[in-house]
This record gives C-alpha cells, structure tokens and sequence, in this order.
C-alpha cells in the first residue's frame, strides 16, 4: 500500500471539553460541537474531538473517503466508488486518470462534494473535512508534542495564540482488522492527490511527535477533524 507520510496535528485546550455527536442528518447551525481557535493566520477553527467522538481521546469514527458511515470492512471491493465487473474495473467518481476510472471514467473532481462529506452529513452544514491546505497551515503554524490524554496516545499541537488541540492516534482500519491504534493517526483531508491517492495528515509515535503529510487509497478507514465553516 503506498503512502507518503506528511504531517498533520490537531490543537487541544487544557480545559477539558467534550464533543456531542448527533447523527441527525442535517443538524442546524445550533449543534454542540465543539472547537478552538489557534490563532492561524486563515482564522480556521478546529474541532476539538473526531467526527464519531464524545471527547478528544476518544478515537471516533473510521470512514473510507467519500463514504459517510462508518462499517465493518474496508477494501477496494466494497468501496461506494468503486465498480468492478466483466466490463471493467475502477473509480466511479472522484478520478481524474482514466487508468484508474472505470471503463476509462473520469471527473476530475478534487475536493469532496457535500453529500460525500463526513463532517458535513454527520455533524451538519457548520463543518467540512479539512482542505489540504488547512491541515498544511495546521502543521507548518504549530508546534507538536507526542503526549497522552487520558492514557491514550497522540499528538499535542499548540497554536500560535498558545491554544492546543489533541489529535489522538487512532490508527486506520483496512479489510476488518485495525492497525497501529495507539502508535499513529491517519486523517482524511478533503483533497484528492492523485487518484486514487488521498491527501491526508500521517503522525506516528517513532517520528516523536513530528506530523507530516501522506496520502493512502480512498477505501482505508481513517479518521476525520473537521474544521468549521466560518459564519458571516
């Protein structure tokens, strides 16, 4: 499986703050998720707990890209956009190499429409999954420590204003097994990289607290920090 490790972390208050998960579908601007302010130069506010979690150590839920439930079993061939038959074989959205499209499918879609967006479907129209370059300011502007909370492992990341987020390693799902849970978080951006890569933050324990950018295939399980819609 190729990956490229790139670097993202997410900042956690000191004061403890709990993160609701109403699954209604859409949930108003009123919702009770919460998030802090990093002080980064876009002004992007972050979600304190995963999509699926109820506290920032919690892992939350693992989602394939473009899917927004999570389920028992990752691989390309239950993949929502995936089709594979005596035709052909490939993407059925979201591509934008014939290569890898089915029966020479292309869109050339790069950011994930609404529908398909886990944030926005589970949490509602305040939140999106992070654009690449969100999670790249993420982690050029702060500072990361490799900590726990709680007695869960993962990334402390401290933002220009001295606000934290905590990013907890909660490793990726592929097939029904789940890997390195505890030694490195794997979180979607938005932003496909080259289908069928997706952009992602990767960090692990053996890189002591250092997050870098990755991509990895669409149908893995991995995690989701959504960042808020910035309201008129």
């Amino acid at each position: 499986m190729k990956k490229i490790l790139l670097l993202m972390a997410i900042v956690l208050p000191f004061v403890f703050i709990s993160c609701g998960d109403d699954k209604d579908e859409p949930v108003d601007d009123h919702d009770d998720h919460e998030y802090v302010d990093l002080g980064l130069p876009s002004g992007t506010l972050w979600a304190t707990c995963n999509v699926g979690a109820n506290a920032p150590e919690e892992y939350g839920d693992y989602f394939a890209w473009g899917e927004t439930a999570p389920k028992n079993y990752y691989t390309e061939e239950n993949y929502k956009w995936y089709r594979s038959d005596s035709v052909s074989s490939g993407y059925t959205k979201y591509s934008d190499d014939r290569l890898y499209g089915y029966n020479g499918f292309i869109d050339n879609k790069t950011e994930l429409d609404l529908e398909d967006d886990a944030a926005y479907v589970n949490w509602g129209p305040s939140w999106r999954t992070p654009t690449t370059n969100q999670q790249k300011e993420l982690i050029d502007k702060c500072t990361w420590t490799w900590t726990q909370r709680n007695g869960v492992n993962g990334l402390l990341a401290t933002g220009p204003n001295g606000n934290t987020l905590f990013l907890p390693a909660a490793g990726m799902r592929w097939f029904e097994s789940l890997f390195s849970q505890g030694e490195d978080g794997e979180y979607w951006s938005c932003t496909l990289y080259d289908c069928p890569f997706i952009n992602c933050l990767y960090f692990a324990m053996t890189v002591e607290g250092y997050a870098h950018w990755g991509n990895n295939y669409p149908y893995i399980g991995q995690s989701v920090r959504a960042v808020r819609v910035q309201q008129n």
